[in-house]
């Protein structure tokens, strides 16, 4: 045996248990150790085919007296008065087995730690052609995910599960971001790639662009290590809904004051896009009659409602409304009014019905009369699009909840849309925590089909959804179900023994309770044992206290990066020769 793998002998395959070619156990040397999450590597002879390799990772570690019968005979092998020794025996589970013969590995046959090569052949890093590091092992080396599972190649999707507070699920996502965008796994990444973030906790994701000024040579030692840039995220955009009661429509934010624009809808635009329907998206069921109510008005004010100046207001049935409340005002007057209620309402619609409709559009005034108004005389409206940067932030905090899962369903469902028009090439990662109150188990809405649409079809369409929740048993079954990567961080008790975390070990479900924020359990299809990683600190700001300056980027020069999305247009792929873009 080589020198190098000597030094790295850790035990034997222990002849006490039972080998499978699936899981093993290996006796401890005396003078080593194997900690869980170690990569084992052990070999054996098989008659007529060459020697066969089997893999695998730590799952548990066991350390007792052998020799010893009762509990109280530690204290007598203490003393010399009883002979015993101790053992510590490791469980593995396989990995990889090359060659692919399923033999299990032999009693005392030399276990080894896989290191270099061997721990790139056992975690399938030598047949990753693009890979995306996620973060540190155990061991100190770096961790891979295959971007195909990512870009769709694959597979497509990511769902981050833990408490709230506690498992860093936004962190994670956000160093994904960045380590997709920065480790030139994608080609042309500046040009190809974007991301679309929603922040729905304080403020924290409006310092993307700004270097983190409590990162310490550390945690940039981390960065190395895992040969990514320690650097704050480039061409960043931030949008935030206007100021309640300001009719100049500044945004509605206190720690950043530039930089940050202000998003709504005008009363022409809810007309003529139909954006009803996403009013109602409090996950109701859709068999519910109002439902048919809600599409039957949002077809007729498409049709029915005409702009009336530039300030996005609409004259219907022959009245003026600038804001929400005169809209709401109206199509509660025509859906009521028995002259006018068969057309808006529907012919077989009764009171009743019609009633459940009025009391839900009623209720949705207070959430939503600062996103959609036609009042701010001489300020042009704004969309919230992904052009103009690669990363695009919308802070939601402000909003209530029904604002919130009106804004991500509208965004959601038109830079689908858009992706859709634009064809194949580029990709949009969609961010997005609480994804169990947008997409909940039980009952049906506008933005969960949206989101179901997307985890369905998006890995098609270049739409990629990271998704993240405290709860996994309590969001829908095909949305996780189909997200390729599922990472976990500190996990409830209750929640850990849940079947949605059944790819996860007996022992890891155990230690998802007791994970310390920045460590993660990241499952891939490759890999049949999730692996535990630790992720440096953000490299970019979270607050305001952290933002130690604006990064020295052409952005923070105030020049904007060409659009690597502009040519999105149905029917229109013709680009520049000196600046390919992706599709």
């Amino acid at each position: 045996m080589p020198q190098e793998e000597l030094t790295n002998v850790v035990g034997r395959v222990a002849g006490t248990a039972d080998a499978t070619p699936l899981t093993f156990h290996v006796a401890i040397a005396p003078d080593s150790y194997l900690q869980l999450d170690d990569v084992v590597v052990t070999t054996r002879a098989v008659a007529g085919r060459e020697p066969v390799m089997t893999c695998g990772v730590v799952t548990q570690v066991i350390a007792r007296h052998e020799g010893a019968t009762f509990g109280s005979d530690v204290f007598l092998i203490s003393d010399g008065v009883l002979p015993a020794a101790v053992q510590e025996i490791a469980e593995i589970a396989t990995t990889r087995v090359e060659p692919e013969c399923y033999v299990p590995p032999r009693p005392g046959e030399i276990a080894r730690r896989a290191t270099g090569t061997e721990r790139a052949m056992a975690l399938y890093f030598d047949q990753m052609r693009r890979k995306v590091p996620v973060g540190i092992g155990r061991d100190g080396e770096p961790i891979y995910v295959n971007m195909e599972f990512l870009d769709g190649t694959r597979g497509a999707h990511v769902n981050i599960s833990g408490i709230s507070g506690v498992a860093t699920k936004t962190s994670f996502a956000l160093f994904l971001l960045h380590s997709i965008l920065q480790s030139q796994v994608v080609a042309n990444a500046h040009n190809t790639v974007k991301a679309l973030v929603f922040s729905v906790k304080g403020e924290d994701l409006l310092f993307l662009d700004n270097a983190n000024s409590q990162l310490d040579d550390e945690q940039r030692e981390k960065y190395i290590r895992l040969e990514l840039p320690a650097k704050p995220f480039e061409s960043v955009g931030f949008y935030a809904p206007p100021t309640p009661g300001d009719l100049t429509g500044r945004p509605h934010v206190v720690g950043r004051t530039q930089g940050v624009a202000s998003f709504w809808w005008t009363l022409a635009e809810f007309c003529a896009e139909e954006l009803l329907p996403y009013v109602f998206a409090d996950a109701e069921d859709e068999r519910n009659q109002y439902t048919m109510v809600v599409h039957q008005v949002a077809n007729r004010l498409r049709r029915d409602a005409q702009p009336a100046g530039d300030d996005g207001a609409v004259k219907l049935n022959g009245k003026l409304c600038r804001t929400y409340e005169d809209l709401v005002d109206v199509v509660v007057d025509l859906v009521t009014e028995e002259d006018t209620r068969a057309e808006w309402a529907g012919p077989a619609i009764g009171a009743g019905t019609v009633n459940a409709f009025v009391r839900r559009l009623r209720s949705s005034q207070r959430a939503l009369s600062e996103l959609i108004r036609g009042d701010l005389t001489g300020t042009a409206a704004r969309r919230i699009s992904t052009t103009g940067q690669q990363v695009t932030v919308v802070d939601l905090h402000n909003l209530v909840e029904r604002a919130q899962r009106f804004v991500v369903g509208v965004v959601l469902a038109a830079e689908t849309a858009r992706k859709e028009q634009a064809g194949p090439g580029g990709l949009l990662f969609t961010m997005l925590d609480e994804l169990n109150k947008y997409a909940p188990r039980e009952g049906s809405s506008p933005i969960k089909e949206v989101l179901l649409d997307i985890a369905e079809r998006g890995r098609s369409l270049g739409v990629i959804l990271l998704g993240a929740q405290q709860t996994a048993s309590e969001v829908e079954r095909r949305i996780v179900s189909n997200s390729s990567v599922r990472i976990v961080g500190r996990l409830d008790a209750a929640e850990a023994s849940r079947p949605e975390y059944g790819f996860l070990p007996a022992s890891q479900r155990v230690r998802a309770t007791l994970a310390k924020p920045g460590t993660m359990f990241v499952s891939q299809p490759e890999i049949p044992v999730p692996i535990a990683v630790e992720f440096p600190f953000p490299a970019w700001a979270t607050r305001a206290s952290e933002a130690g300056g604006l990064p020295d980027t052409a952005a923070a020069n105030g020049h904007r990066a060409r659009d690597p999305f502009a040519n999105w247009k149905p029917g229109a792929y013709d680009f520049d020769q000196d600046d390919p873009a992706p599709f």
